[in-house]
């Protein structure tokens, strides 16, 4: 009996909801949260002014980079002729097959990019090494130089890649937290060939990274349920030491003031998953960098930059008298995915039909269903040194 509760209660602490596949995949295609996402981190292109050689972009949760390759393209728009260094953080080896089918047009407009994927933690992704020597010495590092001249050609490559992701993105599961950590550590910088010899200074080289970054995407980096502390030592403190002087980092997290969190309270009426609204976040890395990084500042921006709204995608047609238990199950899939609410809790209310009524009510009384997202920017000043 001892045995069998041991194995119940390690099968709940592995699981990590927002690793779950089939709901991330059907949020993200029945939502325009990326969008959004995307929009708002554009806002800040016109605030940052690159220095030679490369503006640099550190995404801290690619995902599938639906929200990356939009903010490239602004980039693009913004800074046609500038080198650009982007790194995206992703321990999901779906997730960086997914990214990387994205990414060949990116090259094709943008020939001076230079692409860098890794499974390294919070506190290593930016400098693209392992803290520990140990790990350290067991890095994968594989430099790919696109040939040719066309989306197509870069398109093959990049899907000629697959046994190296299978190599360099296994996981182990920790068994202090459940959470996944990667089995080796691994870095693949990819770039066009043609442009090498332009690309020179911007090109990473295993052990010798040591730059600041322009932009920082903290998007929903973090479990929604962490206390601050935690969420500031182990994601937002790392990201904030690796921004370069002048550069700005956008953080964004739900809110919990919307439709969709009305749904999850007529399910579980005591559920509370947004535990650190911004001001709290932002008087924890006060309290835990001022003395560090006194040239930190901290700012919500304008209304619409401080929060802003994302939507289920649905017809008018959709949402009325009579809504089609495919638009029900889509906008109660957002509701718990945004909510963070685990398997066993789901399990449990699945075998009731009350949260499809409750669903249905929530979207005849909006017409339809939103978030609400909250953003923050943490700003470096000019002029300083990287940490």
């Amino acid at each position: 009996m001892a045995a069998s509760k041991k194995a119940g209660q390690s099968a709940r602490r592995d699981f990590r909801f927002f690793d779950n596949r089939e709901k991330y995949l059907l949020f993200v295609t029945t939502c325009s949260e990326k969008w959004a996402v995307a929009d708002r981190v554009g806002k800040e292109l016109g605030r940052i002014e690159p220095t030679p050689p490369s503006l640099n972009l550190f995404d801290a949760g690619m995902g599938d980079a639906t929200v990356l390759t939009r903010v490239m393209r602004q980039m693009h728009r913004q800074f046609p002729t500038v080198p650009f260094l982007v790194v995206g953080k992703e321990i999901s080896l779906e997730d960086v097959r997914l990214s990387l089918e994205k990414m060949a047009d990116r090259f094709f407009e943008h020939p001076q990019t230079v692409l860098v994927v890794t499974n390294l933690f919070y506190a290593e992704a930016p400098a693209l090494m392992p803290r520990k020597p140990e790990a350290a010495a067991k890095l994968n590092w594989w430099d790919v130089p696109l040939k040719g001249q066309t989306a197509h050609e870069f398109d093959s490559q990049i899907q000629g890649l697959q046994d190296i992701l299978a190599e360099g993105w296994q996981t182990r599961t920790s068994e202090r937290t459940g959470n996944p950590l990667y089995a080796t550590p691994s870095v693949m910088v990819l770039y066009r060939e043609d442009q090498r010899f332009a690309l020179d200074r911007v090109i990473p080289e295993r052990g010798s990274v040591d730059r600041g970054y322009d932009l920082v995407i903290a998007s929903q980096p973090y479990r929604a349920r962490l206390p601050a502390d935690i969420k500031v030592r182990n994601v937002l403190g790392p990201l904030a030491r690796a921004l370069a002087p002048g550069g700005r980092m956008v953080v964004i997290q739900s809110t919990g003031r919307d439709p969709g969190m009305e749904i999850i309270r007529k399910v579980w009426p005591d559920e509370a998953p947004f535990v650190t609204p911004s001001d709290d976040l932002i008087q924890a890395m006060r309290a835990g960098l001022e003395a560090e990084m006194p040239d930190l500042t901290f700012s919500k921006g304008k209304r619409n930059e401080a929060q802003f709204k994302y939507y289920q995608h649905s017809l008018p047609t959709e949402v009325g008298n009579n809504i089609g238990t495919s638009t029900l199950l889509a906008a109660w899939n957002a509701a718990v995915y945004v909510a963070q609410i685990d398997d066993e809790q789901l399990t449990q209310a699945l075998t009731h039909g009350d949260y499809l009524e409750a669903t249905r009510a929530v979207l005849q009384k909006h017409g339809g269903l939103w978030f609400l997202d909250e953003s923050f920017v943490v700003s470096r000043e000019p002029g300083t040194t990287t940490a």
